[in-house]
Order: structure tokens, then sequence, then C-alpha cells
């Protein structure tokens, strides 16, 4: 049975630090236990990767052989100011396979599904179109049994997941269309995080919607801002892509590693241990990304009802 990577090995590598061999420092949100894995030793699951809902069950993989060998060029481009095609194409497949596989996806995904489930299950039930439940339950509809969790509609993460594989390559084109800023950090004594879960949401204003900022080494991250309509085509020419530098100051990166650690599922990494790392990691540990419906819509939102 394969150990899967679902956040990759060529990412976790960039955060490895010069006082380490081989490593990274991270640490737990939930009990701010530190450590110092390898790329290899963590972000990993037993078969993470197959997908039983899928005719080939172990797709991701295919796509991922387009992605990873070429992160670290990718990166290098995207510094240096020659962003290219593949350059687009690998980021933004970084950006929609984490989106998409990582535990922390698949969590958010569920969340969103059983509520929908929920939403149309008492829409059907308002309009009499459901069976009476069983006597045992005294005369309760199942809008009432849900409400009062006598049942409660269970997701197999796996079922978002697979949706998500299904349209990887729509993803990475929706994501390579968009517009985006490419953030240098100079700050030597304050280089971004890295976390299970790196794709980090930004909230502008209520009607805005909502950025990614994506951290790629301890140098350099991206925000992704949508700027433009979704095309059912996979646009792989990002004929709508634009971008521009950005040099950060101190306040900024501050807030990048703050959307970071709050968007973590469990584990930050960084390259310095600096003295404030820890204090920084236990002040934002109380939030992870929930899914809220609002209107017609569902959302992601950072939530501090978390609590580990």
């Amino acid at each position: 049975m394969p150990l899967d990577h679902y956040i990759s090995q060529v990412h976790l590598k960039k955060f490895y630090s010069p006082s380490l061999h081989n490593q990274m420092f991270a640490l737990s949100k939930k009990s701010l236990k530190s450590f110092t894995p390898t790329a290899e030793s963590v972000c990993r699951i037993s078969d993470g990767s197959t997908n039983s809902y899928l005719r080939e069950g172990r797709e991701i993989e295919e796509f991922l052989k387009t992605i990873e060998p070429k992160y670290t060029a990718a990166v290098e481009k995207l510094a240096s100011n020659r962003i290219d095609e593949e350059c687009i194409y690998t980021i933004a497949g970084f950006v929609a396979y984490v989106s998409s596989c990582s535990p922390g996806a698949m969590r958010i995904h569920s969340s969103a599904l059983q509520g929908r489930v929920e939403k149309e299950a008492a829409a059907l039930d308002s309009r009499g179109m459901l069976p009476p439940p069983p006597a045992q339950l005294a005369g309760l509809n199942l809008t009432e049994i849900l409400k009062k969790g006598i049942v409660k509609v269970d997701v197999d993460p796996k079922f978002p997941q697979a949706i998500g594989i299904a349209s990887i390559l729509q993803n990475t084109a929706m994501f390579g269309n968009f517009r985006w800023e490419v953030l240098h950090n100079s700050i030597e004594d304050s280089p971004y995080f890295t976390s299970d879960y790196p794709v980090a949401i930004e909230v502008i204003g209520p009607k805005s919607p909502r950025n990614r900022v994506v951290p790629l080494s301890p140098n350099l991250a991206i925000r992704i801002q949508p700027n433009a309509p979704i095309s059912e085509q996979a646009d792989f020419t990002f004929s709508n892509f634009d971008y521009q530098n950005k040099k950060l100051r101190l306040r900024e990166v501050q807030q990048i590693n703050r959307l970071i650690v709050r968007c973590a599922e469990e584990l930050v990494f960084f390259r310095d241990n600096h003295p404030w790392v820890s204090g920084f990691v236990r002040k934002n540990r109380h939030f992870r990304i929930e899914y809220h419906e609002g209107g017609q819509h569902i959302a992601e939102t950072l939530s501090s009802t978390y609590n580990p």
C-alpha cells in the first residue's frame, strides 16, 4: 500500500532549514509540539491518491507527473520574472491539487456537500415529496430529525476528492487564468511559512471574491485574484493570465504568515526557528477554514470555533 504525499515533497523541501540536515522546523497547531521532520516523513497517507469512485483509481498520480518534476524550475521562473505557460501550469496545478486532494480540502468539501444534501432534503420535505418517517420517531419529519441530530448526513471524503480529481485540469486552467501577484519577501528574520494546507484564503470584502495566497518558498508567495469569468473550456494558453511583482513590507509578510497559520489543518512548517515563531503560531492556531452557507452560495471562511 503506497504512502502518498498530499503536499508535494518538492514544495516542502523549499522550506528546509540551513541549520538542519535536510529537515525543516514544524509545529502542531493542536499541541504546539515542535519537531524537525523531513519532507518525506510528513503530509502522507496510505493510499491517499487512490480513489475507488474513479474508473482509474490512481489517475491523479499521472497528473502529478506533469507538475512535481517542474515545480522547482517554476518557482525559479516566478522569482526571476521569467514566467511562461509551463510555469503557470505547474504552479496552478499545484494549487488545484492541494485544493482538491489534501485532507483539508476533503474535509471542507465534505462539509459543503453535507450542507447541500440537508438543504435539498428540507426542500423536498417541505413539499411533501418524502415518505413519512417510521412510527418510532413520533411523527417527526426529516427536517426535524436532522435538526435534532437523530440522523446525520455522512459524506465519504473520498467522494469530493473524486470530484476534484475529475475536474483537476479545469481547476488548473481556472487558477492559471486569474490575476496573480508575485509576493517577494526579502525580510531575513520573517520568511514565509507553509503548512499541510498551503492554500490560504484572503477575504477582502463581503462581496469580493476570495483570494488564494500560496507560499512557494520562504521568500516567494503568490496571491491568486479571481478577476475573470470562469470558462467551461480549459484554456491552457492562459490568455487571461496577468500578474505583477510586489515586494512586501514586514507588516504585509506578517499578515501572509497569519493567514497561512490560520488556514493550516494541523501542521505549520518553517525554515527558521526564530524566537517569535512559537508565540505567533500559538496566537493564531484556533482557526481553520470552514464552509458556511449564506443566501444562495456556500463560501469558504475562517472560523475561530476550531479549538484543538
